[in-house]
């Protein structure tokens, strides 16, 4: 577990990051940033940087506090897949992704009211072939529109998956491993 007498903060509402975190920081408070989640970026790995640190400046944030902010996304060669807008983009994203690996990004910022730093973690995901009546299945029942790449691994979407390379958890949202020890190393240069 995280021990410091900084005070964590959550910068999300999502239920997935909130439970991850709670494998690695015991109480940590939660403020919601409303950034619209726009990046300058193409590149993936620089785009979840920076779309986190935007959302991190977003959120007011208190002396001896720790803000982590996050953002996901799933790309396939050159094409970046956000949250779909509907059941006919979350069904053409799902029949993209069938029987290929594709990229889970996670962008992360911790930040303090003296200093920032950011990091991003990758896995690859390999999907079996989905029939067309398993993506409607998945669509009508699970309501992945809040879900880059139109699915969560950890609902009935872990029937698609085949294979992973790197951290299950970052695919739900938080890079749980890196996350502890780019915490504690943070931490180690603020107290």
């Amino acid at each position: 577990m995280i021990n410091s007498r900084i005070k964590i903060v959550l910068g999300s509402s999502s239920p997935r990051r909130q439970q991850l975190l709670k494998l690695i920081v015991k109480d940590f408070s939660i403020r919601v940033s409303n950034n619209n989640e726009k990046s300058t970026s193409n590149n993936p790995q620089e785009m979840v940087k920076e779309i986190s640190l935007n959302k991190s400046h977003d959120i007011p944030l208190f002396h001896e506090e720790l803000l982590i902010t996050a953002d996901t996304i799933v790309a396939l060669g050159n094409t970046i897949f956000g949250k779909p807008k509907d059941y006919d983009e979350a069904f053409k994203i799902l029949k993209t992704l069938s029987g290929c690996t594709h990229q889970v990004y996670t962008g992360v910022t911790l930040r303090t009211k003296e200093k920032a730093t950011s990091f991003s973690e990758v896995s690859h995901v390999t999907f079996y072939e989905l029939e067309d009546k398993l993506i409607d299945y998945y669509i009508t029942n699970y309501s992945p529109y809040d879900k880059a790449g139109a699915y969560a691994i950890q609902d009935f979407a872990a029937v698609f998956v085949k294979k992973i390379e790197g951290d299950y958890y970052n695919i739900m949202g938080l890079p749980v491993a890196k996350l502890f020890r780019e915490i504690n190393k943070f931490i180690s240069t603020v107290q």
